[in-house]
């Protein structure tokens, strides 16, 4: 057994959590010795700041911040300070243009706070202060257009005379263009699938469209005139073409050009839903399924033109049912996406004749020769005595809105007696209403 003076006196061994705190002590002296040192390199200034903010973001005087992406330095190697001009759109005043020039003759640099880098959704807004250490005040100024400007070289390039005329007219059909590409890209990313197919449609058949070769071997048609008719002034008729000398209902419209020869090869497919028992699912309109049956009934030539003129009445409802969705892209119930497929030569065809060059979109006159040529085609389907009521309902018209339709075409209505239907012919030769000028009356 140890000695007690020896225990008392023997000193204990320090544990491993003393030996830790001692560096970590040491460390932290370290540490606030540096501090301390740099904290007296630094002149410690107080001011007592009265901030106001001034001016506007369309202020005249307004200042500009923008930098160069690329690391250049206008002032490097001694070079005089560059001159720019900033420019102000007169319609939209959020829009300018900055143009900073090279002191020694190279590219241009240009900045927009409207396009680019600018053009991106912003969440703030900035602003420049200006601190007076003598006075004591921070004056705060919104910068021009409140964004801060990316400036890129931009070589100068010779524009024609029009490009400049036309500037306002280019810069609306990229805005619209955008708003159709933005549209498309979030149908494509988030849109059904049903949406996806029938937007990838439009944009085959309008590529189809935009393509010049694709319109050579359309025959537009001529429409003959006689020459006892060019003393009188020519009355210029929004219907298909007709001719006046027609002693039957058969020839007073020309068939073989409401539907050219060119494309009825490609107006047999109804031929086929029906041999294959799909007719009922492919979404054929009211007219065509209530005379379906007169088809099966005929043969050899009179059954291939009673299907051309069944075919492409079901075409001409589809473009006219796209164009009213047009407005209303996403309804359900769209007959456009329940019709048959339209060949791509019967779609160039319609296209051409429908509707006007840079747009896709039916005018009111288009429209209006559209349903008269849908008309024309059920009297040559109904041989010439058609009861209104199946077509009408395919053109989401009533009688009464579809009746001028047809007094333009020269029809005529025929009813049995009271309390029965009544059915639209078209005698020979034709006759159309006169046109009835009104006087305004006078006041006394």
């Amino acid at each position: 057994m140890a000695d007690p003076e020896t225990l008392a006196t023997t000193p204990a061994p320090a544990s491993a959590s003393t030996k830790k705190k001692k560096k970590h002590s040491k460390k932290r002296k370290s540490i606030d010795e540096s501090e301390a040192a740099a904290a007296a390199a630094v002149e410690a200034i107080d001011v007592t700041v009265d901030a106001s903010l001034t001016g506007g973001r369309y202020a005249a005087a307004a200042p500009v911040v923008a930098y160069f992406p690329s690391g250049y330095d206008p002032l490097a190697a001694g070079r005089e300070p560059p001159s720019s001009r900033l420019f102000r759109n007169v319609k939209h005043p959020s829009w300018i243009d900055l143009v900073v020039r090279s002191p020694a003759g190279g590219p241009d640099f240009v900045g927009t706070s409207y396009t680019g880098e600018a053009a991106v959704p912003q969440l703030c807004s900035y602003a420049l202060g200006v601190l007076d250490k003598a006075s004591g005040t921070l004056k705060v100024v919104p910068i021009a257009g409140e964004k801060i400007l990316r400036l890129e070289p931009h070589l100068e390039v010779q524009k024609p005379a029009h490009s400049e005329q036309s500037g306002v007219a280019s810069e609306a059909g990229s805005a619209v263009a955008t708003g159709e590409m933005k549209v498309q890209d979030l149908t494509g990313m988030y849109g059904a699938q049903k949406d996806k197919e029938t937007d990838k449609k439009w944009r085959s058949l309008n590529e189809h469209r935009n393509d010049p070769s694709a319109y050579e071997d359309l025959d537009l048609g001529r429409q003959e005139t006689n020459a006892s008719d060019s003393q009188a002034p020519e009355i210029v008729r929004n219907i298909p073409p007709y001719d006046l000398t027609a002693d039957t209902s058969e020839t007073a419209y020309l068939f073989d050009e409401i539907i050219p020869k060119n494309i009825r090869s490609h107006l047999l497919e109804i031929l086929g839903h029906l041999e294959s028992g799909e007719f009922s699912s492919k979404g054929y309109g009211t007219f065509v399924s209530n005379r379906v049956h007169k088809l099966e009934k005929l043969e050899g030539e009179d059954k291939e033109r009673f299907a051309w003129i069944l075919s492409y009445i079901t075409h001409l409802l589809t473009l006219l049912a796209r164009n009213s969705s047009m407005s209303k892209r996403h309804r359900k119930d769209n007959q456009a996406t329940k019709a048959p497929a339209v060949p791509q030569a019967v779609y160039r065809k319609l296209l051409v004749m429908f509707t006007e060059e840079g747009s896709s979109a039916l005018s009111t006159e288009k429209h209006e020769l559209l349903v008269n040529y849908i008309l024309v085609l059920s009297l040559f389907a109904d041989d010439f005595r058609s009861d209104p009521t199946d077509i009408s309902a395919d053109l989401k018209m009533t009688r009464q809105m579809i009746k001028p339709y047809y007094e333009q075409l020269g029809c005529k209505v025929v009813t049995a007696g009271a309390f029965k239907p009544t059915f639209m012919t078209l005698p020979a030769p034709l006759k159309f209403p006169k046109e009835i000028t009104r006087r305004k009356r006078q006041r006394k």
